[in-house]
This record gives structure tokens, sequence and C-alpha cells, in this order.
């Protein structure tokens, strides 16, 4: 039968749909739980295949199930998603789209992040897995999810009743393209990607007129003393060997110039790696903000509001023993060491429901010329487009055919007899 970089290597799977199908979702991007066309082109897709299509699972989200025959079950997700940026890029298919939001503001939108280049490869496994079902035996899920940027998406699957949907499985993969050598895959074990908290928090004073503060509680100024005190958190509670992030994300009060406001409001994301620092630094935060309100005399205790929660990316190392060294035959010198990255993602949340273990790779996707040039002139943040950013743009070739290959060789890692 071979070895699995054999077989892909000499696969007869048609991926010339792939191009167009990408080029296809970055033109039309929608955003988080508004991605009904999306999900409509994912499901057209899919019918060239022999699986069992499920469709909206939490909202937009769909599972082709491939059955074949006795054997594991393999489950691989990706996300379709986009965010509300205006694209900078000068290729034919940028998106020039405005959508409409839910509460009637509109944004321009476009694939920041390279959830349709994440689609496009999961298609492309799709597409091996059905062409080369006398190689394998077993059942192959493949998960699209949306809502991923709002951090909702894999819950509202599990809590849609995605386990009675599928049979369970005994592994779980997802991978994500991030700037680096495009065409590289990176893999490590344990913690790949930071858990994540965003918390809303409203504190009260008492408004007055701009000229007469001495009769206000100003919840600007409370809320001012709250963002400094809130960075002694880190730099003086958590020790220097740990990490943690508490970033004010927006912080707003008042609409007019003459008016003391009474009320603010602050947004924080905060990023770890360890739980007990996690609930650590938690706990400081209430604790910080709730002595500041009371030291200015606020009429009421402050509002905390969680919001777009990813718990720790935490590869299993047995997954990873079983997945390295396939990916070193598929891929030789590409196949790298990765390093923990301060970004977060809520696909564990699938495999944590699932009571499975999983692996979550990086697959670089920056011109490699490009790349090279800018390590070397240490200037990686400033001359290399990274995700989020306007100008992000995936270098398509060789970062699709690595996604693609890296998803149907992990698959295949615990379905190929």
């Amino acid at each position: 039968m071979g070895t699995i970089a054999q077989l892909l290597q000499s696969n007869s799977a048609d991926l010339s749909f792939q191009r167009a199908f990408y080029e296809d979702l970055h033109e039309h991007p929608e955003l988080s739980g508004l991605e009904r066309a999306t999900a409509h082109r994912i499901e057209t897709m899919l019918e060239r295949f022999n699986c069992e299509v499920i469709t909206q699972i939490g909202g937009f989200g769909i599972i082709a199930i491939f059955r074949n025959g006795e054997g594991p079950t393999a489950l691989m997700r990706a996300d379709f998603d986009a965010l509300p940026v205006k694209e900078e890029t000068d290729v034919p298919y940028a998106s020039t789209r405005v959508q409409a939001r839910p509460d009637g503001s509109t944004t321009p939108v476009m694939h920041a992040c390279g959830h349709d280049m994440h689609t496009t490869a999961l298609m492309g496994v799709c597409a091996l897995l059905d062409a080369t079902r006398e190689h394998w035996n077993g059942t192959f899920v493949a998960l699209f999810q949306p809502a991923e940027e709002t951090g909702t998406g894999a819950d509202a699957m599990v809590a849609d009743g995605l386990a009675r949907h599928i049979p369970k499985p005994d592994v779980c993969f997802a991978q994500h393209v991030m700037p680096g050598r495009a065409g590289e895959v990176q893999t490590m074990p344990g913690a790949q990607l930071a858990a994540t908290n965003s918390i809303r928090i409203t504190v009260t004073g008492r408004s007055a007129h701009g000229s007469m503060p001495h009769r206000s509680i100003d919840a600007s100024y409370l809320a001012a003393m709250i963002v400094v005190r809130l960075q002694g958190i880190v730099g003086r509670e958590v020790d220097p060997n740990e990490f943690a992030v508490v970033t004010v994300g927006s912080l707003r009060a008042g609409n007019t110039n003459n008016i003391i406001p009474n009320t603010a409001e602050i947004v924080l994301n905060c990023r770890f790696y360890s739980e007990d620092v996690k609930r650590h630094v938690l706990r400081a935060i209430r604790r910080v903000v709730t002595a500041e309100c009371e030291a200015s005399g606020s009429p009421q205790p402050p509002q905390f509001e969680f919001f777009s929660h990813g718990e720790l990316t935490d590869n299993s190392p047995a997954v990873f023993e079983r997945v390295r060294p396939i990916f070193d035959d598929v891929f030789g010198p590409d196949s790298v060491d990765s390093t923990r990255s301060t970004v977060s993602e809520d696909f564990s949340h699938v495999p944590r429901a699932l009571g499975v273990p999983y692996l979550f790779w990086l697959v670089g996707c920056t011109p490699r010329e490009m790349w090279d040039k800018a390590v070397a002139n240490n200037s990686v943040g400033e001359d290399v487009p990274v995700n989020h950013m306007s100008t992000f743009l995936p270098d398509y070739e060789p970062t699709v055919q690595a996604a693609t290959r890296a998803g149907a060789a992990a698959v295949l890692s615990y379905l190929k007899g």
C-alpha cells in the first residue's frame, strides 16, 4: 500500500477546483454568525463527494461524514468566518464587500485571517480521502465551523448536539495559516495557543456639569485609574517566568465636552498559558476594579461581563508523536518545530467537549523571499503582513498545497491501516 507520503504524492484526486473555490470565498467574505452564503457554497461543493452532510449545527455549522468501513474516526475542523476589515490588497479577487450588522450598522469585510484558506484546504482533504478509499478504513469527519472570530462557533456547535450527529472521534485536528515561510508545517506538543478571556467592565459614577466637578463622581477619572492599576497585575503579581497579558482594548466614557459622565466602559482582552495564572489574574482584576470603585465612592458595584472565551490550545503529546513523523516524511525539511503563539482559538472546545485528544498546527503563508529578507533585517513586524491586517494575503500555491497535504496526512495517520 505504500507510505502516506507516497499515497499523497501519487493520488488521483482532482484538486483543480480549489483555486476558484478559494478566490470565491475570499471575494465574498461574511462576518461571524452571518455566514449564510458561505455555508451554502460549502454545502454545494460537498455534493461532489460520497459523504453524509448535516447542516445548520450551531448556526451555519456543517459536518460531512465519510464512512469507509470499520476502523477509527478522525475529525478535522476548518473555520470560515471573516473580519470587519477593509481589504487593501491588489489581487483581482480582493473583497469590496460591505456587510450589515444585526444592529443596523455596516462595515467592510475581509478574510484577513486566512479562514478561506482553511476551508479550501479541508475541502481538498475531503477530495483526497474520497478518492483514496481503498487505502484507508474508518470514518473521516470534516467539520466546517462558523463564528471562530467571536469565540462562539465551536461552543454553539457543541451545544446544538454535535456529539449526537457524529461517531465519537478518536482524534481531532485543525490548523491555522500564520506568518512564516510559505509551505512550512509547524508542529509542537503542549501549549500551542494561549487561552483568552474578554471582559466588559462597566463602572458607575455620578454625572455633573463640567464646571462643577466637585458635585460629580467622575466615571472617566475612575476608569483611568483602573486602567493604570490593571497594568500592575502582570508587572507585579505574575511570576516573570510565567506569561499573561491584560490589554485594554476599549475605553468609553461620556459623549460631550461639558458633562462629566456617570458611567464608563472598559473592555479587556486577557491571555494565558496557565490555568493557575489565569485564575489569579482574573481574581486580581475583580479586586482592583472593585477597590477603585470603592475608593472613588461609586454608588454601585462594577459590572463584569465575560465574553469571547477561548480555552488553551494544548496539543496531546501522544498525537504529536504519531503525526510528526508522518509530516517529516511528507514535507521533509519543511516540517519544522513550532513555537508557542499568544493568539487564541476556540477549536479546542470541540475535542474537550468530546473528550478526545487533538493536534493543532500552524502553516507558514508568507512568500519565502519576503519572510527571509524580513528575518535577516529583523523587521518581521514591519515588512510582513500578519493576520487581521488589511494587507494579509497567503501566498496561495505553496500554502494551499501544504495545508491540504498536512490535513490529509494527519487524518491518514489514524485511518490508514
